[in-house]
């Protein structure tokens, strides 16, 4: 069953992606990458790390994409245009997207299912969990080695917000 989840989340972030990537309209893009969002983090409490799950949820796909909406919004980017997240067989697609949903959910509430656990990534993950703890293993590599990219990329967002209130201003400076 978690092979099958795996697969699910992993062709739903590849799919999101790829459609996000074709759309004119940047509106249902980013509605698009909030989906790739939720199926990441699908496959972040498959590993059992419920802690980035929720972080992504609640960082990326709640914060940063409304960032992004009010830049578009602010811009006057989106349209009132919805034609992008309709394709020719997308009431067909959602449909089986909650069948599929309904029915996962229906076995895991039935069915004894097992939850999959960090033993079963690996020795190394398990015992990376017990020595740090969930969040020691995400805190140890992005405050150590990654730090540096952690803060251009603090950098690089300021500089997005900057330059979007420099181009929405009426008046010209």
């Amino acid at each position: 069953m978690a092979d099958f989840l795996f697969y699910l989340f992993a062709a739903g972030s590849i799919l999101g992606g790829l459609l996000m990537v074709t759309r004119r309209n940047p509106v249902s893009a980013v509605v698009l990458l909030i989906a790739v969002f939720f199926f990441t983090s699908g496959m972040f409490l498959l590993l059992d790390a419920q802690y980035l799950a929720a972080i992504n949820i609640i960082l990326y796909a709640g914060a940063i994409m409304v960032l992004f909406l009010f830049v578009i919004m602010l811009l006057n980017l989106g349209h009132a245009n919805w034609r992008d997240l309709r394709a020719p067989f997308g009431g067909l697609l959602a449909g089986a997207v909650v069948v599929a949903f309904l029915g996962l959910l229906a076995h895991r509430l039935i069915g004894d299912v097992a939850p999959p656990t960090a033993e079963r990534t690996g020795g190394r993950l398990a015992a990376m969990a017990a020595q740090q703890g969930p969040v020691g293993m995400l805190a140890h590599p992005l405050f150590g080695d990654y730090v540096v990219v952690l803060e251009a990329t603090g950098l690089l967002l300021l500089v997005a917000i900057v330059g979007t209130i420099l181009l929405a201003r009426r008046d010209p400076a």
